[in-house]
């Protein structure tokens, strides 16, 4: 079959009518597509030939590829894996490691007796061999896990570590195998430098990574201002396939970029996921064409020719995958399903393995080791295909981490905009006091620092920190530093002084309670504030909002409650300040610690409607949604907020946008800030700052210490 048309027609039908079938034998979708591309292939009735596979086809086996990077990106989200990350860090070197000192070992000797006597087959060159096929063995696919994890629904431990250690299988196996090149290099007489061959195996992972994590800022920044999916999904997989065909070009790894990219994606602050959801709409009929095609790739007589030397590296790579997940998952300490299931759900090996071959094949001083290597590996692949995809399934049902139910990506409106920033305000307006009067503190066991360095917004910012004070027993401290680093004189230090301690006491006395002074000489703003907290025992700073240097001042708010031991409440005001409706989007549960004292402050007075919003991520389950409500329900009774607090979770395919819709019904936000600074802020964001930037209500964000 020569016409490409025809060919692409039978592929798909084939994989779609052999998926089908093998589902009442309780088979993976992958494992029919596999099964339909060898019966096409040369290996079966030979209806595909190589022409049409080798040259006509390949583009799509690179998108493909690409596709199934990014998806695999969509899962290394920090937020959901912070706690993971040692025990991935160790799973995988250890799966990676038993995989090569196994397969090492034992080929060794296998083709040591298979080759016995032959005075070609010398001990430095069997040692080669062995290595080759060892760093050859570390290699997993991640497009067949992936599919089947997809298929499945599988949401759980064991799912998101498996798709993590995946994931960094692909960087250990680039190591592995340019350190294996180096050592053959120089047991056949090369001189090539071990150091320089790690060297470079590591710049190509950095390269390769960089690409990813521009493609993946690029994208993040572009679609977000895209409101059509048709739209996104063609941006989306023109930066992909740029990203990709540009990896290949400078012989970087484009697995490693498209993950890049997608990690970049999950992890922006905004986490605007919807460029994959319309990348995994588009991907069904692709992944059918990639799976069938290298199912006719597949050579049984590789089976063959591998003989006992292709026997071995088969079983020794997957009992050294298993036994070296399981030796990892003991040290990291993992729920006992990840030991148990993680080695037998890395048993699949396809397309980076035959990459590696590839590299074999193109250099001409493995000429010998690559006529044994490429049968041997294939025969391997034909195996993990075919078995490995069954083994998937098998870790994934018997973990009890298969969902059923189906995902749902609601249209956005086209005449919907959302990123329409707000100026802020000259003034800021206070509804007058209407509830009770706050009662002075009889035996105040603290402060609420007041840092207000404007007229305009000292005020608003007096009745926060009165709020808060009120739920403490604490009394309000005005305080106002005096920097060395200062060029005003000491007469327009005084008039500043006098004209905010006057304004924040007339709003501090018309709610009832009292407020106090300091003035502290320090060498900067922010060391007074920290020293000025310390002294006076502070439950919580409040200042306000910048309207420039926004990344510096975050940098300082973050040190100034680290260094004074107690949240800093950062309060941005717009329009008239209203707190009876306030809206509390959660992104993590750590956020319910961050703003918990907040929140009760406000809700200790007068009558409020607080609406808890969990934002989960898109996709996520009924189960999954009432486990979160369940959550929020008994976190508001520890902290006795059982009183109009309402709850809503919500799975969110963009969360800035979720909380702008959300926030039209109400008059005040409350947020966490997030942890990060510097690099990490850079390219994953602010969610908070993105809020506060398009949201016209008035916010607080919570910046709390670090333990």
């Amino acid at each position: 079959m020569h016409d490409v048309t025809f060919a692409l027609a039978v592929l798909l039908v084939a994989g779609f009518l052999t998926a089908k079938l093998g589902q009442f034998f309780r088979l993976p979708s992958v494992t029919g597509y596999i099964l339909a591309g060898l019966i096409l292939g040369p290996s079966g009735v030979g209806l595909i030939t190589k022409d049409v596979m080798g040259t006509k086809l390949e583009h799509f086996t690179q998108i493909a590829l690409m596709l199934i990077a990014f998806g695999i990106g969509e899962h290394l989200e920090l937020k959901r894996l912070k706690y993971m990350i040692k025990s991935i860090g160790l799973i995988g070197l250890c799966e990676t490691s038993g995989a090569f000192l196994l397969v090492f070992t034992g080929t060794f000797f296998v083709s040591r007796a298979t080759y016995h006597g032959d005075p070609v087959w010398t001990i430095g060159n069997l040692f080669v061999l062995a290595l080759l096929l060892g760093a050859v063995s570390v290699a997993t696919a991640p497009a067949a896990t992936l599919h089947v994890m997809r298929e499945l629904k599988a949401r759980g431990p064991l799912t998101s570590t498996l798709m993590a250690v995946v994931a960094v299988d692909d960087a250990l196996a680039i190591m592995f195998f340019g350190v294996a090149i180096s050592f053959a290099h120089h047991v056949l007489g090369g001189t090539g430098s071990i150091l320089l061959a790690v060297g470079e195996s590591l710049g190509e992972i950095f390269l390769s990574l960089s690409a990813g994590v521009i493609t993946g800022f690029i994208l993040d920044l572009t679609v977000k201002s895209l409101r059509h999916r048709g739209e996104m999904l063609t941006l989306g997989l023109a930066m992909l396939l740029v990203c990709g065909e540009t990896a290949r070009l400078f012989h970087f790894s484009p697995l490693l970029a498209g993950m890049a990219a997608g990690f970049v994606i999950i992890n922006r602050g905004r986490r605007d996921v919807r460029v994959f959801n319309v990348l995994h709409a588009f991907e069904p009929p692709i992944l059918v064409l990639f799976f069938t095609l290298a199912g006719a790739h597949l050579h049984f007589i590789s089976l063959a020719v591998a003989g006992w030397i292709g026997i071995t590296y088969f079983l020794l790579r997957g009992l050294g995958k298993i036994a070296g997940a399981y030796t990892g998952s003991r040290l990291a300490a993992t729920p006992v399903t990840v030991r148990r299931f993680l080695g037998v759900a890395l048993i699949p090996q396809a397309g980076v393995a035959i990459g590696l071959i590839f590299l074999i094949q193109s250099d001409p001083r493995l000429a010998l080791f690559s006529d044994v290597i490429t049968p041997v590996v294939l025969a391997g692949v034909v195996l993990s295909e075919l078995i490995g995809p069954l083994c998937a399934k098998f870790a994934v049902e018997r973990a009890g981490e298969v969902t059923v139910g189906g995902r749902k990506y609601p249209e956005i409106p086209p005449n919907h905009r959302f990123d329409v920033r707000i100026s802020k305000p000259d003034i800021v307006t206070l509804v007058p006091w209407a509830w009770e009067r706050l009662p002075p503190p009889v035996n105040a066991n603290g402060t609420v620092v007041i840092a207000g360095s404007h007229i305009k917004t000292v005020s608003a910012l007096s009745r926060i920190a009165a709020l808060i004070a009120n739920y403490h027993q604490a009394r309000p401290l005005a305080v106002r530093v005096v920097s060395e680093q200062s060029k005003r004189t000491a007469r327009e230090q005084r008039h500043i002084q006098e004209t905010l301690f006057k304004a924040a006491e007339r709003e501090i006395r018309g709610l009832g309670t009292r407020l106090d002074f300091e003035v502290v000489r320090a060498k900067t703003v922010p060391d007074g504030i920290v020293e000025s907290a310390r002294k006076n025992r502070s439950f919580g700073i409040v200042v306000g909002h910048p309207q420039r240097k926004v990344n510096e001042y975050h940098r300082v708010v973050e040190n100034v409650a680290n260094e004074s031991g107690c949240p800093v409440i950062v309060a941005r005001f717009v329009g008239e300040l209203h707190t009876e409706r306030i809206l509390v989007p959660i992104i993590d549960h750590e956020d319910l610690a961050a703003i918990e004292s907040v929140l009760c402050s406000l809700a200790a007075i007068g009558q409020h409607n607080i609406l808890l919003l969990r934002l989960v991520p898109s996709g996520s389950y009924r189960e999954a949604l009432a486990s979160e409500k369940k959550e929020l329900e008994r976190w508001t009774e520890e902290a006795d907020l059982a009183c109009g607090i309402n709850f809503k979770v919500k799975s969110s395919e963009t969360l800035l946008e979720s909380i702008i819709k959300e926030s039209d019904n109400h008059d005040l936000l409350v947020m966490a800030a997030e942890e990060s600074r510097g690099l990490p802020r850079l390219f994953f964001g602010s969610l908070s700052e993105d809020v506060a930037r398009n949201c016209s209500k008035s916010m607080l964000v919570v910046y709390s210490p670090k333990p």
